[in-house]
Protein backbone atom coordinates (compact mmCIF):
# COMPACT_ATOMS: atom_id res chain seq x y z
CA UNK A 1 0.00 0.00 0.00
CA UNK A 2 1.41 3.54 -0.86
CA UNK A 3 0.24 6.64 0.70
CA UNK A 4 1.04 10.52 -0.56
CA UNK A 5 1.70 11.33 -3.82
CA UNK A 6 2.12 8.00 -5.44
CA UNK A 7 -1.80 6.91 -4.83
CA UNK A 8 -3.25 4.39 -7.17
CA UNK A 9 -6.60 6.65 -7.74
CA UNK A 10 -4.22 9.89 -8.64
CA UNK A 11 -2.46 7.35 -10.89
CA UNK A 12 -5.72 5.79 -12.57
CA UNK A 13 -7.12 9.18 -13.25
CA UNK A 14 -4.70 10.33 -15.99
CA UNK A 15 -7.75 13.64 -17.52
CA UNK A 16 -5.97 16.80 -17.45
CA UNK A 17 -1.99 15.10 -17.09
CA UNK A 18 0.66 16.03 -19.51
CA UNK A 19 1.93 14.02 -21.56
CA UNK A 20 5.13 13.14 -19.63
CA UNK A 21 3.16 12.47 -16.42
CA UNK A 22 0.70 9.84 -19.05
CA UNK A 23 3.55 8.51 -20.47
CA UNK A 24 5.92 7.97 -16.56
CA UNK A 25 6.78 4.32 -16.89
CA UNK A 26 5.00 1.95 -14.58
CA UNK A 27 7.52 -0.57 -14.67
CA UNK A 28 11.19 -1.81 -14.88
CA UNK A 29 10.59 -3.21 -18.11
CA UNK A 30 9.16 0.51 -19.36
CA UNK A 31 11.70 2.61 -18.15
CA UNK A 32 14.66 4.24 -20.18
CA UNK A 33 18.17 4.11 -19.57
CA UNK A 34 20.08 3.17 -16.72
CA UNK A 35 20.62 -0.44 -18.05
CA UNK A 36 24.07 -0.38 -15.57
CA UNK A 37 22.05 -1.06 -12.83
CA UNK A 38 18.49 -1.69 -13.71
CA UNK A 39 19.27 -3.76 -16.65
CA UNK A 40 18.33 -7.60 -16.49
CA UNK A 41 20.26 -9.73 -13.86
CA UNK A 42 21.79 -6.13 -11.97
CA UNK A 43 21.44 -6.14 -8.24
CA UNK A 44 19.07 -3.33 -8.67
CA UNK A 45 16.56 -5.04 -10.64
CA UNK A 46 16.55 -7.78 -9.01
CA UNK A 47 16.19 -6.06 -5.65
CA UNK A 48 12.67 -4.50 -6.85
CA UNK A 49 11.55 -7.70 -8.84
CA UNK A 50 12.18 -9.58 -5.42
CA UNK A 51 10.26 -6.55 -3.26
CA UNK A 52 13.72 -7.02 -1.33
CA UNK A 53 14.61 -3.52 -1.95
CA UNK A 54 17.14 -2.02 0.84
CA UNK A 55 18.47 1.26 2.07
CA UNK A 56 19.73 2.84 -1.55
CA UNK A 57 20.77 6.79 -2.22
CA UNK A 58 19.56 7.25 -6.00
CA UNK A 59 22.30 10.00 -7.25
CA UNK A 60 22.33 11.64 -10.78
CA UNK A 61 21.77 14.67 -12.85
CA UNK A 62 18.20 16.23 -12.92
CA UNK A 63 15.70 14.31 -15.61
CA UNK A 64 17.34 11.30 -15.27
CA UNK A 65 15.07 8.80 -13.69
CA UNK A 66 14.83 9.12 -9.96
CA UNK A 67 11.75 9.83 -9.30
CA UNK A 68 10.80 7.29 -12.09
CA UNK A 69 12.26 4.74 -10.20
CA UNK A 70 11.09 5.10 -7.04
CA UNK A 71 7.73 5.29 -8.48
CA UNK A 72 7.94 2.08 -10.18
CA UNK A 73 9.34 0.85 -6.48
CA UNK A 74 6.38 2.19 -5.13
CA UNK A 75 4.25 0.05 -7.62
CA UNK A 76 6.47 -3.43 -7.16
CA UNK A 77 6.28 -3.17 -2.86
CA UNK A 78 3.63 -5.03 -0.80
CA UNK A 79 4.65 -3.00 2.28
CA UNK A 80 3.97 0.91 2.56
CA UNK A 81 5.54 3.53 0.52
CA UNK A 82 5.79 7.06 2.04
CA UNK A 83 7.20 9.87 -0.44
CA UNK A 84 8.35 13.30 1.47
CA UNK A 85 10.64 16.01 -0.18
CA UNK A 86 13.13 17.49 1.39
CA UNK A 87 12.49 20.70 0.58
CA UNK A 88 9.47 20.60 2.89
CA UNK A 89 9.45 17.98 4.92
CA UNK A 90 10.35 18.83 8.70
CA UNK A 91 11.79 16.50 11.54
CA UNK A 92 8.32 16.37 12.71
CA UNK A 93 7.13 14.95 9.38
CA UNK A 94 10.04 12.38 9.34
CA UNK A 95 9.21 11.52 12.71
CA UNK A 96 4.99 10.67 12.43
CA UNK A 97 6.42 8.41 9.35
CA UNK A 98 8.94 6.67 11.90
CA UNK A 99 6.46 5.96 14.32
CA UNK A 100 3.63 4.67 11.13
CA UNK A 101 6.11 2.44 10.38
CA UNK A 102 6.67 0.91 14.22
CA UNK A 103 3.05 0.44 13.55
CA UNK A 104 2.79 -0.91 10.47
CA UNK A 105 5.36 -3.36 11.98
CA UNK A 106 4.39 -3.99 15.11
CA UNK A 107 0.77 -4.73 13.53
CA UNK A 108 0.76 -6.10 10.47
CA UNK A 109 4.30 -7.32 9.78
CA UNK A 110 4.13 -4.90 7.32
CA UNK A 111 8.12 -2.37 6.04
CA UNK A 112 7.46 0.83 5.09
CA UNK A 113 9.39 2.54 2.32
CA UNK A 114 10.50 6.26 3.06
CA UNK A 115 11.67 7.67 0.02
CA UNK A 116 12.97 11.05 0.75
CA UNK A 117 13.32 13.53 -2.81
CA UNK A 118 16.44 16.07 -2.78
CA UNK A 119 17.67 14.53 -0.06
CA UNK A 120 20.74 17.06 -0.31
CA UNK A 121 18.17 19.66 0.68
CA UNK A 122 17.64 17.99 4.31
CA UNK A 123 20.18 19.44 6.79
CA UNK A 124 22.18 17.49 9.09
CA UNK A 125 19.77 17.18 11.93
CA UNK A 126 17.20 16.10 10.05
CA UNK A 127 19.59 13.52 8.76
CA UNK A 128 20.42 12.49 12.31
CA UNK A 129 16.85 11.83 12.64
CA UNK A 130 15.91 9.31 10.31
CA UNK A 131 19.50 6.98 11.34
CA UNK A 132 17.88 4.94 14.13
CA UNK A 133 14.74 4.19 12.06
CA UNK A 134 17.24 2.73 9.23
CA UNK A 135 19.75 0.97 11.50
CA UNK A 136 16.66 -0.84 13.43
CA UNK A 137 15.68 -1.25 10.34
CA UNK A 138 12.08 0.28 11.16
CA UNK A 139 12.12 1.60 8.04
CA UNK A 140 14.22 1.91 4.23
CA UNK A 141 15.00 4.51 3.27
CA UNK A 142 15.32 5.91 -0.52
CA UNK A 143 17.16 9.16 -1.03
CA UNK A 144 17.22 11.09 -4.53
CA UNK A 145 19.87 13.65 -4.48
CA UNK A 146 21.04 15.72 -8.28
CA UNK A 147 24.25 16.84 -5.94
CA UNK A 148 27.72 14.50 -4.67
CA UNK A 149 26.21 12.47 -1.83
CA UNK A 150 29.69 12.78 0.37
CA UNK A 151 28.80 16.36 0.00
CA UNK A 152 25.78 16.42 1.21
CA UNK A 153 24.04 13.13 3.09
CA UNK A 154 25.39 12.50 6.75
CA UNK A 155 28.21 9.70 6.36
CA UNK A 156 26.39 7.48 8.92
CA UNK A 157 23.82 7.19 6.92
CA UNK A 158 24.94 6.95 3.64
CA UNK A 159 27.78 3.69 5.22
CA UNK A 160 24.46 2.02 5.70
CA UNK A 161 22.60 2.57 2.20
CA UNK A 162 23.46 1.25 -1.44
CA UNK A 163 24.83 3.94 -3.71
CA UNK A 164 23.54 4.20 -7.27
CA UNK A 165 24.61 6.60 -9.57
CA UNK A 166 22.27 7.27 -12.66
CA UNK A 167 23.55 8.81 -15.81
CA UNK A 168 22.01 11.80 -17.62
CA UNK A 169 20.12 10.59 -20.41
CA UNK A 170 21.03 10.64 -23.98
CA UNK A 171 19.09 11.96 -27.19
CA UNK A 172 18.74 8.34 -28.28
CA UNK A 173 16.82 7.94 -24.59
CA UNK A 174 14.49 11.24 -25.47
CA UNK A 175 13.95 9.57 -29.21
CA UNK A 176 12.45 6.22 -28.00
CA UNK A 177 10.32 7.84 -25.05
CA UNK A 178 8.67 10.23 -28.28
CA UNK A 179 8.12 7.20 -30.14
CA UNK A 180 6.52 5.05 -27.70
CA UNK A 181 4.36 8.37 -27.38
CA UNK A 182 3.14 8.88 -30.52
CA UNK A 183 2.32 5.22 -30.42
CA UNK A 184 0.65 4.20 -27.49
CA UNK A 185 -3.30 4.90 -27.54
CA UNK A 186 -4.28 4.72 -24.14
CA UNK A 187 -2.06 7.13 -22.76
CA UNK A 188 0.24 9.09 -25.49
CA UNK A 189 -0.41 10.75 -28.71
CA UNK A 190 -1.76 7.40 -30.26
CA UNK A 191 -5.55 8.29 -30.55
CA UNK A 192 -3.73 11.41 -32.87
CA UNK A 193 -3.06 10.82 -36.50
CA UNK A 194 0.32 11.84 -36.35
CA UNK A 195 3.32 12.01 -38.73
CA UNK A 196 6.29 13.40 -37.35
CA UNK A 197 9.04 14.50 -39.82
CA UNK A 198 12.70 12.55 -39.12
CA UNK A 199 14.68 15.90 -38.55
CA UNK A 200 11.58 16.94 -36.18
CA UNK A 201 12.02 14.06 -33.95
CA UNK A 202 15.61 14.80 -34.08
CA UNK A 203 15.49 18.23 -32.83
CA UNK A 204 13.96 18.03 -30.26
CA UNK A 205 16.05 14.99 -28.86
CA UNK A 206 18.90 17.49 -29.26
CA UNK A 207 17.40 20.16 -27.88
CA UNK A 208 16.01 18.23 -24.61
CA UNK A 209 19.50 17.39 -23.91
CA UNK A 210 18.30 13.79 -22.38
CA UNK A 211 15.56 15.40 -20.54
CA UNK A 212 12.73 12.85 -21.66
CA UNK A 213 10.15 15.49 -19.74
CA UNK A 214 11.11 18.13 -21.70
CA UNK A 215 11.19 16.06 -24.82
CA UNK A 216 7.48 14.81 -24.47
CA UNK A 217 6.45 17.99 -23.23
CA UNK A 218 7.25 19.66 -27.25
CA UNK A 219 5.92 16.57 -28.77
CA UNK A 220 2.51 17.40 -27.13
CA UNK A 221 2.71 21.14 -27.79
CA UNK A 222 3.62 20.65 -31.40
CA UNK A 223 0.73 17.90 -31.57
CA UNK A 224 -1.73 19.72 -30.07
CA UNK A 225 -1.13 22.93 -31.76
CA UNK A 226 -0.43 21.90 -35.30
CA UNK A 227 -4.02 21.43 -37.26
CA UNK A 228 -4.65 18.59 -38.97
CA UNK A 229 -4.59 18.67 -42.68
CA UNK A 230 -7.24 18.43 -45.10
CA UNK A 231 -6.59 14.53 -45.18
CA UNK A 232 -6.95 14.84 -41.09
CA UNK A 233 -3.31 14.18 -40.65
CA UNK A 234 -1.18 15.79 -37.98
CA UNK A 235 2.39 16.84 -39.52
CA UNK A 236 4.75 17.70 -36.98
CA UNK A 237 8.07 19.40 -39.57
CA UNK A 238 11.33 20.59 -38.14
CA UNK A 239 9.69 24.43 -38.10
CA UNK A 240 6.55 23.42 -35.92
CA UNK A 241 9.03 21.53 -33.69
CA UNK A 242 11.98 24.43 -33.55
CA UNK A 243 8.74 26.19 -32.46
CA UNK A 244 7.75 24.17 -29.66
CA UNK A 245 11.17 23.77 -27.81
CA UNK A 246 14.00 26.12 -26.84
CA UNK A 247 17.66 25.70 -26.15
CA UNK A 248 17.41 25.04 -22.15
CA UNK A 249 19.12 27.33 -19.53
CA UNK A 250 21.81 24.94 -17.53
CA UNK A 251 21.45 24.74 -14.02
CA UNK A 252 24.65 25.13 -12.49
CA UNK A 253 24.54 23.59 -8.70
CA UNK A 254 27.27 23.61 -6.33
CA UNK A 255 28.36 20.42 -7.59
CA UNK A 256 28.93 20.80 -10.89
CA UNK A 257 30.77 24.39 -9.98
CA UNK A 258 32.93 22.44 -8.63
CA UNK A 259 33.34 19.80 -11.33
CA UNK A 260 33.84 22.54 -13.49
CA UNK A 261 36.60 24.64 -11.55
CA UNK A 262 38.36 21.55 -11.37
CA UNK A 263 38.50 20.29 -15.08
CA UNK A 264 39.91 24.18 -15.88
CA UNK A 265 42.79 23.89 -13.24
CA UNK A 266 43.82 20.28 -14.42
CA UNK A 267 43.06 21.30 -17.99
CA UNK A 268 45.25 24.32 -17.42
CA UNK A 269 47.91 21.74 -16.96
CA UNK A 270 47.43 19.86 -19.77
CA UNK A 271 45.32 21.71 -22.84
CA UNK A 272 44.74 25.15 -24.00
CA UNK A 273 41.73 24.33 -25.57
CA UNK A 274 39.78 22.36 -22.54
CA UNK A 275 40.97 25.09 -20.43
CA UNK A 276 39.77 27.77 -22.70
CA UNK A 277 36.76 25.62 -22.91
CA UNK A 278 35.93 25.36 -19.27
CA UNK A 279 36.23 28.47 -18.74
CA UNK A 280 34.07 30.12 -21.59
CA UNK A 281 31.37 26.94 -20.56
CA UNK A 282 31.50 28.39 -16.98
CA UNK A 283 31.09 32.23 -17.43
CA UNK A 284 28.78 32.12 -20.32
CA UNK A 285 26.66 28.94 -20.01
CA UNK A 286 26.48 28.07 -16.80
CA UNK A 287 27.07 31.74 -15.59
CA UNK A 288 29.55 31.57 -13.05
CA UNK A 289 31.61 34.34 -12.09
CA UNK A 290 35.14 35.05 -13.92
CA UNK A 291 36.58 35.59 -11.06
CA UNK A 292 36.65 32.31 -9.54
CA UNK A 293 38.56 31.23 -12.23
CA UNK A 294 40.80 34.22 -12.58
CA UNK A 295 41.71 33.54 -8.59
CA UNK A 296 42.28 29.64 -9.46
CA UNK A 297 44.80 30.19 -12.44
CA UNK A 298 46.60 32.75 -10.13
CA UNK A 299 47.06 29.91 -7.95
CA UNK A 300 48.02 27.70 -11.01
CA UNK A 301 50.73 29.60 -11.86
CA UNK A 302 52.30 28.93 -8.83
CA UNK A 303 51.46 25.66 -7.93
CA UNK A 304 51.84 24.08 -11.74
CA UNK A 305 54.09 26.29 -13.24
CA UNK A 306 55.91 28.54 -10.96
CA UNK A 307 59.16 29.35 -11.65
CA UNK A 308 59.54 26.89 -14.32
CA UNK A 309 57.96 30.71 -15.61
CA UNK A 310 57.43 33.46 -13.66
CA UNK A 311 55.78 35.20 -16.28
CA UNK A 312 52.71 33.36 -15.58
CA UNK A 313 52.06 34.74 -12.63
CA UNK A 314 52.07 38.40 -14.15
CA UNK A 315 49.91 37.40 -17.01
CA UNK A 316 47.06 36.13 -14.49
CA UNK A 317 47.77 39.29 -12.10
CA UNK A 318 47.62 41.40 -15.03
CA UNK A 319 44.49 39.40 -15.83
CA UNK A 320 42.87 40.37 -12.52
CA UNK A 321 43.09 44.13 -12.81
CA UNK A 322 42.49 44.14 -16.08
CA UNK A 323 38.90 42.80 -15.12
CA UNK A 324 38.50 45.02 -12.24
CA UNK A 325 38.89 47.78 -14.59
CA UNK A 326 37.46 47.23 -17.49
CA UNK A 327 34.90 44.64 -16.78
CA UNK A 328 33.25 41.42 -18.48
CA UNK A 329 32.78 40.92 -21.51
CA UNK A 330 35.51 43.41 -22.54
CA UNK A 331 38.03 41.60 -20.23
CA UNK A 332 37.38 37.91 -22.07
CA UNK A 333 40.29 38.73 -24.17
CA UNK A 334 42.86 39.56 -21.68
CA UNK A 335 41.61 36.47 -19.31
CA UNK A 336 41.92 34.11 -22.16
CA UNK A 337 45.06 35.66 -22.97
CA UNK A 338 46.73 34.98 -19.65
CA UNK A 339 45.01 31.46 -19.16
CA UNK A 340 46.59 30.33 -22.98
CA UNK A 341 49.80 31.54 -21.72
CA UNK A 342 49.62 29.58 -18.65
CA UNK A 343 48.92 26.48 -20.58
CA UNK A 344 51.89 26.94 -23.00
CA UNK A 345 54.55 27.76 -20.58
CA UNK A 346 56.80 24.77 -19.39
CA UNK A 347 55.57 22.89 -15.93
CA UNK A 348 56.79 22.77 -12.69
CA UNK A 349 55.47 21.70 -9.16
CA UNK A 350 58.82 22.34 -7.54
CA UNK A 351 57.23 25.06 -5.17
CA UNK A 352 54.72 23.14 -3.85
CA UNK A 353 56.90 19.76 -3.11
CA UNK A 354 59.60 22.39 -1.20
CA UNK A 355 56.59 23.50 0.44
CA UNK A 356 55.43 20.23 1.23
CA UNK A 357 59.19 19.26 2.30
CA UNK A 358 59.61 22.42 4.41
CA UNK A 359 56.13 22.09 6.41
CA UNK A 360 57.50 18.32 7.38
CA UNK A 361 60.64 18.96 8.30
CA UNK A 362 58.98 22.25 10.54
CA UNK A 363 56.46 19.51 12.45
CA UNK A 364 59.32 16.97 13.08
CA UNK A 365 61.45 19.31 14.95
CA UNK A 366 59.11 21.45 17.50
CA UNK A 367 61.14 24.37 18.06
CA UNK A 368 63.78 26.13 16.12
CA UNK A 369 66.75 27.90 17.31
CA UNK A 370 68.24 30.55 14.93
CA UNK A 371 71.80 29.79 14.47
CA UNK A 372 74.22 32.33 16.18
CA UNK A 373 75.39 33.85 13.39
CA UNK A 374 72.12 34.10 11.69
CA UNK A 375 70.80 36.56 14.75
CA UNK A 376 70.13 39.90 14.43
CA UNK A 377 73.77 42.40 15.40
CA UNK A 378 72.08 45.98 15.00
CA UNK A 379 72.02 46.50 18.75
CA UNK A 380 75.38 47.22 20.93
CA UNK A 381 76.45 43.82 22.49
CA UNK A 382 75.23 41.78 20.11
CA UNK A 383 78.95 40.34 19.86
CA UNK A 384 78.94 39.76 23.59
CA UNK A 385 76.16 37.27 23.78
CA UNK A 386 77.90 35.49 20.22
CA UNK A 387 75.83 36.62 17.34
CA UNK A 388 78.67 36.80 14.78
CA UNK A 389 80.02 34.98 12.56
CA UNK A 390 77.65 35.87 9.46
CA UNK A 391 79.68 35.84 6.09
CA UNK A 392 78.27 38.61 3.71
CA UNK A 393 77.75 36.48 0.07
CA UNK A 394 78.52 39.55 -2.21
CA UNK A 395 82.08 39.93 -0.74
CA UNK A 396 82.82 36.34 -2.41
CA UNK A 397 83.36 35.05 -5.86
CA UNK A 398 80.19 34.12 -7.63
CA UNK A 399 78.01 36.50 -4.74
CA UNK A 400 77.66 32.96 -2.55
CA UNK A 401 79.86 31.44 0.54
CA UNK A 402 78.82 27.97 1.96
CA UNK A 403 77.93 28.31 5.43
CA UNK A 404 74.70 26.92 7.92
CA UNK A 405 71.60 28.81 7.00
CA UNK A 406 69.25 26.19 8.80
CA UNK A 407 68.25 24.89 12.15
CA UNK A 408 70.83 22.47 13.00
CA UNK A 409 68.53 20.20 13.44
CA UNK A 410 67.76 20.23 9.50
CA UNK A 411 71.56 20.87 8.27
CA UNK A 412 71.96 19.39 4.93
CA UNK A 413 67.89 19.18 4.18
CA UNK A 414 66.88 20.08 0.45
CA UNK A 415 63.21 21.51 0.05
CA UNK A 416 63.54 23.22 -3.11
CA UNK A 417 65.08 20.95 -6.26
CA UNK A 418 64.84 23.39 -9.19
CA UNK A 419 63.81 20.90 -12.27
CA UNK A 420 65.30 20.92 -15.88
CA UNK A 421 61.81 23.18 -16.52
CA UNK A 422 62.19 26.37 -18.61
CA UNK A 423 63.66 28.86 -16.43
CA UNK A 424 64.00 26.69 -13.56
CA UNK A 425 66.99 25.23 -15.71
CA UNK A 426 69.07 27.71 -14.48
CA UNK A 427 68.34 27.44 -11.14
CA UNK A 428 68.94 23.65 -11.58
CA UNK A 429 72.70 24.86 -12.78
CA UNK A 430 72.79 27.35 -9.94
CA UNK A 431 72.63 24.48 -7.34
CA UNK A 432 74.82 22.09 -8.71
CA UNK A 433 77.80 24.45 -8.51
CA UNK A 434 76.83 25.67 -4.92
CA UNK A 435 76.56 21.78 -4.06
CA UNK A 436 80.25 21.03 -5.58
Amino acid sequence: MEMDLFSAAAENDSRGKLLADRMRPRTLDEYIGQEHIVGPGKLLRRAIEADQITSIVLYGPPGCGKTTLAHIISEKTSGDFVRLNAVDASVKDVREVIEQAKSAKALYGRRTILFLDEVHRFNSARQDALLPAVEQGTIVFIGATTENPFHYVNGALLSRSTLFQLHGLTEKHARIAMERALSDEERGLGFLNIEAEEEALAHIAFMAGGDIRRALNALEIAALTTSADADGVVRITLDIAEESIRRPTVKADESTQYDVLSAFHKSVRGSSDAALFWFLYAVEKLGMDPMTFIRRLTVACSEDIGLANPQAMVQAVSAMEAYHKIGWPEAKYIVCQAILFAVESPKSNSIPLAIGRAMSAMDSIGKAEVPLHLRDTHYKGAEQLGHKGYMYPHNYPGHYVKQAYLPEQLEGEVFFNATEQGMEEKMKINQQRRNR
